[in-house]
């Protein structure tokens, strides 16, 4: 590598909105980040709506879409 052109590469803090905070390695001393695996659905198995700017609502409004209601809880025959 040449010397002086590339960047340091430094102890860093990654620290999520959920207030978790992961400590790694980077070129950058202190991230931060909206949704991370403590707090991502993906990775819990909760649904949670995440949408920080009504996107959904937009979305449903343009459309017509209506939420989903539960389903019946009998046994049709």
């Amino acid at each position: 590598m040449k010397p002086g052109i590339h960047p340091e590469y430094m102890p860093a803090i990654i620290t999520c909105a959920c207030g978790e905070a992961v400590h790694t390695r980077s070129t950058v001393p202190v991230l931060r980040v909206e949704i991370c695996s403590k707090c991502h659905p993906l990775f819990t198995g909760r649904q949670k709506l995440i949408d920080s700017e009504g996107r959904v609502e937009r979305f449903q409004r343009k459309y017509g879409r209506k939420p989903l209601a539960t389903a019946p809880t009998g046994t049709e025959a």
